[in-house]
C-alpha cells in the first residue's frame, strides 16, 4: 500500500509561487509577535518532533518556538543520550517515533538524503532542516524573508556569498532560492573552498573579494573547520586578510547577513557583525516567522507544488 504525503526536502521542492506563498504567509503572521497574547490556535491538537542529529541553536530553537507559537503540541529528539548512542539506525529511529503518530518530522542530520530516508519510513510531513552539505530550505526561506522586508523586493537583488560554500548546504539552498524569486547571487571564494563544477549551480563566480562593492547584499558564511578533513586554506590568518568582510570592505547602503553561528575576526569582523548594516538578529526572527509558515502551510495549506514522496508500507 502506499499513500502520499507534502515535505520539503529541498529548495528545488518550491516554485516561485510557493516561495511567496510562504514569504507571504511569513509576513502576515511576524504581526503576531508584536502582540501581547502571541499565540496562535491554528495548529492545536498536531505533533511537531524535532529530530537532531547535529548541534543547533537558531534552528532547533526556531522550530520547537513556530510549534508552539501555533499551538503544536511538541516533542525534541537529540542523537546524544537516545539510543542512537547505542546503534539504533536512523531508520529505526524513525519508526519509533511512528508510532507515536507525529504530524510534522523536523531532521537534521550529518548524512545527505536523511530525510528523504524519513519521509519514506513515516506517514508524517517531513521538513529538511539541513542534511550534511547538501540542503537547508527553511534558512533559504527565512534569508529571502529577511532580503525581502530590508531591500522592499527580491526580483534583480544582487547577493554576494562569501566564504566556505564546499561545506555550506546554506549556500547550495540561497543559490537555488534567489535564482527561483529573480535575484543575481554571486559566489566569492578561493578555489579550494568552491565545489566542483560549481557553475552548475547557476550563480556567477569571483575567486577575487573585489566585486563585493558592487552588490546590494553581503552575505558571509561561516568556515567550517568540523567539516573540513585537510587543509582547504594556508592559514585561518590569510583567508581573513583575502576574503574576511571587514568595515573597509562593505560600503553605504549595502546589508550584511550571516546564518550563525558567526567566527569573529575569521569570516567577518566584529565591527561589521555588530553595525548598523547587519541583519544577523533579523535572520534570528525571520527564522522564527517563516518557520512558522512552512508549518501551516504543510498542515493546513492546498499544497506545496512538490513531486510527492511515495511511503511504502513496512512491513
Amino acid at each position: 500500500m502506499t499513500t502520499e504525503r507534502r515535505h520539503l526536502l529541498a529548495v528545488g521542492d518550491l516554485t516561485r509561487d510557493d516561495a511567496e506563498r510562504i514569504l507571504d504567509t511569513a509576513s502576515a503572521l511576524e504581526r503576531s509577535l508584536d502582540r501581547e497574547m502571541k499565540k496562535l490556535p491554528t495548529l492545536r491538537g498536531r505533533l511537531v518532533v524535532n529530530l537532531f542529529y547535529e548541534s543547533s541553536t537558531r534552528t532547533l530553537s526556531s522550530f520547537e518556538l513556530a510549534a508552539k507559537r501555533l499551538s503544536a503540541d511538541t516533542m525534541v529528539l537529540r542523537a546524544s543520550g537516545s539510543s542512537v548512542d547505542k546503534g539504533e539506525s536512523l531508520r529505526d529511529t524513525a519508526l519509533t517515533l511512528a508510532a507515536y503518530d507525529p504530524d510534522v518530522i523536523v531532521i537534521r542530520h550529518p548524512h545527505i538524503g536523511a530525510s528523504q530516508l524519513v519521509a519514506a519510513a513515516t506517514d508524517a510531513h517531513v521538513i529538511n532542516a539541513g542534511d550534511g552539505k547538501h540542503q537547508h530550505p527553511t534558512q533559504a526561506l527565512l534569508d529571502l524573508h529577511t532580503i525581502r522586508d530590508a531591500l522592499g523586493r527580491l526580483d534583480g537583488v544582487t547577493v554576494a556569498i562569501v566564504g566556505d560554500v564546499l561545506h555550506s548546504r546554506v549556500a547550495r539552498s540561497l543559490v537555488e532560492a534567489l535564482l527561483l524569486v529573480g535575484a543575481e547571487p554571486l559566489l566569492i571564494a578561493p578555489p579550494t573552498l568552491l565545489p566542483r563544477n560549481v557553475e552548475a549551480l547557476g550563480a556567477k563566480v569571483s575567486h577575487s573579494i573585489d566585486p563585493l562593492a558592487d552588490v546590494d547584499v553581503v552575505y558571509v558564511l561561516r568556515m567550517q573547520a568540523e567539516r573540513m578533513e585537510a587543509s582547504y586554506v594556508p592559514s585561518l590568518r590569510e583567508y581573513t586578510a583575502l576574503y574576511g568582510v571587514t568595515p573597509d570592505r562593505v560600503r553605504p547602503g549595502q546589508v550584511v547577513m550571516h546564518p550563525g553561528p558567526m567566527n569573529r575576526g575569521v569570516e567577518i569582523d566584529p565591527r561589521v557583525a555588530d553595525s548598523g548594516a547587519s541583519l544577523v538578529t533579523t535572520q534570528v526572527r525571520s527564522g522564527l516567522v517563516v518557520r512558522m509558515a512552512v508549518l501551516y502551510d504543510l498542515l493546513t495549506a492546498p499544497g506545496l507544488h512538490v513531486a510527492p514522496v511515495p511511503i511504502m508500507e513496512v512491513a
